[in-house]
């Protein structure tokens, strides 16, 4: 028993030895520059908003949205990932701890007996009886055992603690993972929404292209009955009108496609969503200025980001296993029991056994295996780094391009407000001049068909816009949890 015990003890010792490898001292990289170099005149200062779509003041998107984070089969596939990460840093914990079994075991042999003495008879003289009365000279023996055996493997060099390590490091890359698969669902059900909405009011502006383009031929075809207009104006009318209605077929199956994206995007069927999002709505527009904060709360919040330093630190630990797997190994392995030949030596005090067998394994002739392996393992960290640094500056890159886009776009959609409320203007004075006699139906068809392709242009950059707002969104990193 005492040398049992100096054996914990310096088992013991043993545990609280030296960690190899390097230790990871956190990302290596940090912007530059305090502010974004393109911040748009809408931008400005302060924490952006995490929830950042209900800034579009759309019930039924936040409904939609809401639906797709609870149901979206890609977000319950990354959510079982991350479980499985967990789950694998409890079992490399308990990896480092012992691995204790319990048995029991109940033998029974049956041996030939040996021929000694045929020609003057067996020891006892009867020649037919041997250890248990049987008489054809066969041996049989009971045995009857109970007991626990354990083996460990002291972490001498600490290549255990950077196994949990790095399951850490792994099971944080997946929560990145996660929280980026968030970021890419919010975006895609708001720009899905978005389109929907934009093709819906596409198809009520095409439909009055259609009827004042029909109205327009009528009054042609009535011209052109009196002379007072030519065949070329006919045949020109009608151009338009057959291109109107062209214009006007495709938006159908768009406004379909759009439907079904969003209802596979929250999780249902296609065609679930038909119902309650067919009659239309207005299209949701960002608001006036849009907090964007600075590029150091980008790097901290943008979730591939974080998923690149978490594999760049799992990647580091994976160095320190490498130089550990090169030293000795030092395991121990006990059994304590009780057994015996009969089943009252289970519970007999006098016939407990123990065995604790300490062994020392050392690869020391690798043939350059071990150098091998660290060298792959500096170079796959080295790798990660690169990873990481890429995924740095294409963050800032598409932050950058983002409020670029969403400032020319601003500027923009002003421009088209301005020529619709012309075109606006010129179908009212169309209008008066119509009511004065100064001028013809035609001349007023016209400028309302005028009006109607400003009204296009204008709902179809103010769709991108509102596009342009989601891209920034999506890079600044939002849509995920707390900014």
């Amino acid at each position: 028993m005492r040398r049992l015990s100096s054996c914990v003890v310096l088992a013991a010792g043993l545990a609280t030895a030296c960690t190899v490898g390097p230790d990871y001292g956190g990302p290596p990289r940090s912007p530059g520059a305090a502010a974004y170099a393109r911040a748009a005149d809408a931008a400005q200062p302060g924490p952006p908003l995490a929830r950042w779509w209900t800034a579009l003041n759309d019930q039924t998107l936040d409904a939609l949205i809401a639906r797709g984070l609870a149901a979206n089969p890609d977000l319950a596939a990354a959510e079982a990932r991350l479980r499985q990460a967990r789950a694998a840093v409890r079992l490399e914990r308990a990896n480092g701890l012992p691995n204790v079994n319990g048995s029991a075991v109940y033998l029974h042999a049956r041996t030939p007996g040996l021929a000694i003495g045929q020609n003057s008879g067996d020891q006892n003289g009867s020649g037919q009886t041997n250890q248990n009365g049987s008489g054809d000279g066969a041996q049989t023996l009971d045995f009857y055992n109970a007991g626990f055996d354990a083996s460990w493997e002291v972490d001498l060099f600490g290549g255990r603690r950077r196994a949990v390590e790095e399951a850490r490091a792994q099971a944080g890359a997946a929560e990145a993972r996660l929280a980026d698969a968030q970021v890419s669902l919010t975006a895609e059900i708001a720009q899905a929404y978005v389109n929907l909405r934009d093709v819906q009011r596409r198809m009520a502006l095409a439909d009055a292209a259609v009827t004042s383009r029909a109205q327009l031929l009528q009054l042609v075809e009535q011209r052109f009955a009196q002379g007072t207009a030519s065949r070329l104006d006919l045949v020109q009318a009608r151009n338009q009108l057959s291109s109107s209605r062209a214009d006007a077929t495709p938006l159908v199956a768009q406004r379909d496609a759009y439907l079904d994206a969003l209802a596979t995007l929250t999780g249902s069927v296609p065609g679930t969503l038909d119902a309650s999002l067919a009659a239309g709505g207005a299209l949701p527009l960002p608001p006036p200025r849009v907090a964007i904060g600075d590029p150091a709360s980008l790097l901290r919040r943008r979730p591939d980001i974080r998923a690149a330093e978490r594999t760049l630190a799992a990647q580091t630990a994976a160095i320190g296993q490498a130089v550990a797997a090169q030293f000795p190994k030092i395991s121990f392995m006990g059994m304590v029991g009780l057994g015996g030949t009969s089943p009252s030596d289970l519970v007999s005090t006098d016939s407990v056994f123990a065995l604790i067998a300490p062994r020392i394994s050392w690869n020391f002739l690798s043939f350059g295996r071990n150098h091998a392996r660290i060298a792959e393992a500096r170079a796959s960290r080295d790798e990660a780094e690169a990873n990481y640094d890429a995924a740095v500056l294409a963050a800032l890159r598409d932050a950058e391009d983002a409020l670029a886009r969403f400032g020319a776009r601003r500027q923009t959609v002003a421009a088209l407000a301005r020529a619709r409320g012309e075109a606006q203007a010129a179908v009212d004075l169309s209008a008066q001049r119509f009511a004065a006699g100064t001028a013809t139906r035609i001349d007023l068809l016209e400028a309302e068909q005028r009006r109607i392709a400003a009204d296009q242009a204008l709902d179809q950059a103010t769709a991108q816009l509102t596009g342009d707002f989601i891209a920034l969104q999506k890079a600044l990193g939002l849509g995920w949890g707390a900014a």
